[in-house]
């Protein structure tokens, strides 16, 4: 935690900002140790240049404070406190410029800040912040592989439910189910099972419609453990589906393949899309992969990098991020096919393990 820090103080030195202001509840998680869910009470780090780093946070939290931060000095207010005085005192004098996450201020908490600081600029520190949490040290990793093992399990205890006449919404109330019972946090986003037609929207909802041979039946679902996200979509086929979806699921297994064989450092984001969609295109259905190829993966379910076809950022080793090609087909059903994969230095490792050849269920 200490070396994450110290990152930051070397970037307030050489922009030259008087102090680093983070109000983000996961960032002073990564950076502190410190873990607490955002609510409305003041939350903050500051790293004023040249002084030691401190801490602002609700009394309530100041015992797990104090257990789990890395920084020693911990200052509190209680619910009858105004935290923004509080910070103003706290505050180096004379002021001038002040680092602020942009990406994660509302409005109206930016201008409490403002006023209780008196910087006449605020610069943002989301760069310095994204590149130091692209790259995943060992044990994010490991909480990571951990993260996917439990989803693994789910998948395949959900999977196992499967039956002709089973509703969509009673197949994710039993993933999350079984995402506690396993010793997930709970989901990183909202759990979709999709059958039928309703398998070509990407993001569509599960509710009461009952599944049904000869169909397609996707899942994609994710889980939190230990502070961190997996997420994983397979596409299963209940009973004996048509030849025309068996074309579809062979089209995006292809690209889902060619853009893991195209991963390792060096590269750019943009070339991985195109080498999946090159070869969706050359099955015949480009038009029906209408996303992005995948997204970062860490302590948010989507974050940096943003695989697309126009991001020329080049691949790190120690990056995390999931490759998911789809085909959606209005009146028929989708594929999506998702893997989380971890950039090494010699070329990937993929982190999910979940069979992705077209399976037979609930026959």
């Amino acid at each position: 935690m200490t070396s994450r820090i110290n990152k930051l103080y070397a970037y307030l030195d050489h922009n030259q900002l008087d102090a680093m202001l983070i109000t983000s509840p996961k960032h002073v998680y990564y950076l502190t140790g410190f873990a607490t869910e955002p609510h409305e009470r003041f939350l903050g780090l500051l790293l004023p240049r040249g002084e030691e780093a401190l801490l602002l946070v609700p009394a309530l939290d100041y015992d797990a404070a104090r257990a789990a931060s890395s920084v020693s000095i911990i200052h509190t207010h209680s619910d009858t406190d105004d935290a923004y005085e509080i910070l103003n005192k706290l505050m180096p004098k004379g002021i001038r410029s002040l680092g602020v996450e942009k990406d994660d201020l509302s409005v109206r908490r930016f201008e409490a800040i403002s006023a209780a600081v008196g910087a006449t600029t605020y610069v943002d520190i989301g760069l310095p912040l994204r590149e130091m949490r692209a790259i995943k040290t060992p044990d994010e990793v490991d909480r990571m592989k951990n993260a996917v093992r439990i989803v693994e399990e789910v998948l395949r205890l959900g999977v196992a439910k499967v039956k002709p006449g089973v509703m969509e919404i009673d197949l994710v109330a039993e993933l999350e189910y079984q995402m506690k019972k396993l010793g997930a946090q709970g989901p990183s986003f909202d759990t979709i099972v999709l059958s039928g037609a309703k398998s070509a929207l990407p993001h569509g909802h599960p509710d009461q419609r009952k599944v049904a041979e000869g169909e397609l039946l996707l899942f994609d679902l994710g889980v939190f453990a230990d502070g961190y996200a997996s997420d994983i979509t397979r596409t299963f086929a209940v009973g004996e589906i048509s030849d025309e979806m068996k074309k579809i699921y062979g089209a995006v297994l292809e690209g889902n393949v060619r853009a893991i064989e195209a991963i390792r450092p060096g590269v750019s984001f943009g070339s991985l899309d195109r080498a999946a969609r090159d070869s969706i295109e050359a099955a015949g259905y480009g038009p029906y992969f209408n996303h992005r190829l995948g997204h970062g993966l860490g302590m948010d379910i989507h974050e940096y990098p943003s695989i697309h076809g126009r991001n020329e950022d080049l691949l790190l080793a120690g990056m995390v991020f999931t490759v998911e090609p789809g085909i959606y087909i209005p009146s028929v059903g989708g594929v999506r096919i998702e893997d989380d994969v971890l950039v090494t230095p010699d070329g990937v490792e993929v982190l999910t393990s979940f069979p992705k050849e077209l399976t037979v269920i609930g026959s």
